[in-house]
Order: C-alpha cells, then sequence, then structure tokens
C-alpha cells in the first residue's frame, strides 16, 4: 500500500496536543457510560472503544430490554447516540469545555430515556479534574481528530492481520479511553506474577486482574508523557530477561528504558515505501523477543495468516 496523505496521513503531536487531551477526556465520558452498564468481562475487554466506518464506537452497550451505542464521527464531527429502537440523537464535536460536553452527552441519553451514573473522576491521569468541573479543556481540532481515526484504521487493519497469526488466547484490537491507544494483546497461556499496580487514578485492582497472566502486547498511540510524537509499542509482562537487548525491526524501532517498551515512531511507518510491511515487522519481531524471552510455546501459539475465504488448515 502506497504511502501517502490520505492512507496514512501526518500526525504531529505538538500540533494537536491539546485538542488530543480534550478528545481523550470526552472519550473516558464515552467509554465510562459502557463501563457503567456492561458486565465485567476479564482483562477488562467490556470497557473498550472499536475502530468504526466513521471513528470510535462502543459498538452494543445492553440497557434493560433494549440496547444502544455511542460513536465518535469524525467524518461528519459528531457525537451520535442509536438506540436499539429505532431512535438517533447527535450533537456536533466542535470546541467545547469537558464539562459541557459532560452535560451534553448525559442530556442526549435522557432524550433516549436512557439514566445511567458514571465516575465523573478520569483515570490514568495524574491530578484529574472532574469531567463536570473541568471547564479548561476545551480544543476540538477536526482535522487532527479526523486524521486521527484515519492513523487508527490503518492500524487496526494490520493489526487485524498480525492477531490471526497467533492460535493463542489474543484480545479484540480495541482501543483504551484511559491510556488513550489502540491494542491487540497475545497471551502466552501462563499466570503472570501480581503486577504491583501504581498508575494514577486506576484502582489496582483492576490493572492487577488486567495482567493476571503473561502477555506480549503491542498498539498505538498518539503522543505524550515521554515521548512527543506518535508511536506504536510493544511490551511484555512480566519482562523476562534479555527481552530489552533483543534485535528487532525495522532500525527505526528501540526501547526506551523509562518505558520498558519497545517503540516505533508513527513517521517511520508514514514514511516507509510500505507501511504495512514495516508496521508487520515491528509487531512480529517485538511479539518474537518477547516469545523467545520468556520460553513461550511458540509451536502450539502460533500459525500463518488468515486469508480471506481460506479455513486454517489443521494437520
Amino acid at each position: 500500500m502506497r504511502s501517502d496523505r490520505e492512507t496514512w496521513p501526518e500526525l504531529s503531536f505538538p500540533a494537536w496536543k491539546e485538542s488530543c487531551a480534550t478528545l481523550q477526556l470526552y472519550s473516558q465520558i464515552v467509554g465510562k457510560i459502557r463501563l457503567a452498564l456492561s458486565p465485567w468481562v476479564n482483562h477488562s475487554w467490556h470497557t473498550p472503544l472499536y475502530v468504526s466506518v466513521n471513528g470510535l464506537s462502543t459498538h452494543l452497550i445492553p440497557y434493560g430490554d433494549r440496547a444502544f451505542e455511542l460513536e465518535f464521527d469524525f467524518n461528519r464531527h459528531e457525537l451520535v447516540v442509536r438506540s436499539s429502537d429505532g431512535r438517533q440523537v447527535t450533537q456536533p464535536l466542535e470546541p467545547r469545555s469537558v464539562a459541557d460536553f459532560y452535560a451534553m452527552t448525559m442530556d442526549m441519553l435522557a432524550s433516549l430515556e436512557i439514566q445511567v451514573t458514571i465516575n465523573r473522576i478520569p483515570n490514568e491521569l495524574p491530578d484529574p479534574t472532574p469531567f463536570d468541573k473541568d471547564t479548561e479543556h476545551r480544543s476540538y481540532d477536526p482535522d487532527a481528530a479526523h486524521r486521527f481515526w484515519r492513523v487508527l484504521l490503518q492500524s487496526d487493519r494490520v493489526f487485524t492481520l498480525f492477531r490471526t497469526e497467533f492460535l493463542g488466547k489474543v484480545s479484540p484490537v480495541h482501543f483504551f479511553w484511559g491510556s488513550f491507544d489502540l491494542a491487540v494483546t497475545r497471551f502466552s497461556g501462563r499466570t503472570a506474577p501480581l503486577h504491583p499496580g501504581g498508575f494514577p487514578n486506576l484502582p489496582d485492582d483492576v490493572t492487577r486482574e488486567a495482567y493476571s497472566h503473561e502477555v506480549s502486547s503491542a498498539g498505538f498511540w498518539p503522543g505524550g508523557g515521554p515521548t512527543d510524537y506518535a508511536a506504536y509499542y510493544s511490551y511484555a509482562y512480566p519482562k523476562p530477561e534479555g527481552f530489552a537487548e533483543a534485535k528487532v525491526a525495522p532500525k527505526e524501532a528501540f526501547f526506551l528504558e523509562s518505558l520498558g517498551e519497545f517503540l516505533l515512531p508513527y513517521d517511520a511507518v508514514r514514511t516507509a515505501e510500505d507501511p504495512d510491511s514495516a508496521l508487520l515487522e515491528f509487531l512480529r519481531t517485538t511479539y518474537e523477543a518477547a516469545a523467545v524471552a520468556a520460553h513461550w510455546d511458540r509451536k502450539s501459539l502460533e500459525c500463518e495468516a488468515g486469508r480471506p475465504g481460506v479455513p486454517r488448515r489443521v494437520a
């Protein structure tokens, strides 16, 4: 696939830093609605958002004898709420404070006779302001939001192909609104040591359940913290001896000690001659680094990549 602005668009984190921070808080409000109404699933798989044909969606949320979904539409720049009884309400995505967005979202649900109470404290962020009190974050750059979604769209496609190469337990490709990243996680099948927790404004019980089993996890995030740029990442928990020293590809990938993860700048993928191959190379070699160092049973866990209409061969 060609590396062009339409397929793999430029996404400069400094250029939309304020809008990114605001959109993360918007997404937490929407994600917490799903969290509040959905039965708990292992590794918090009941909480994420999913890349959709227009943006990011909760997919189906149960509500009594009906269901509904919320979607960020980054084509029309609308927040959409659809109910299984055929009703739908929309409001524009535009610069507005987090407090106003929270009130607007709750009003939209109320208009569809949906009542829900969420924890109004943002997760995984230091010194958070409750959603209904946050008048500081109020940026929305529609062009940047649209480009962000297009990056997620391509990343989701490649992650999904990578996911097919594993017979063991593997997560869906999903978007965690707390850490604001798209992720896919493979499991060795073995339990892991108790995670120490310690993430800001995230209960340790949640973290420990999420990391109850040994993982190799990869994903994409738009930037922030120790990186002022969008990047793909890959880590292992628990981190096996020798993981950080493993040779991975492409050549732009490196291990960032402060995070304990391998990183590949998004621009290295975007500008590659074959972005799909560059990203797959990173996903495969960093997984292999984890699996080799931790002595995973690779023979029983791995398989060839899936192809449309072709059942997996069984010996």
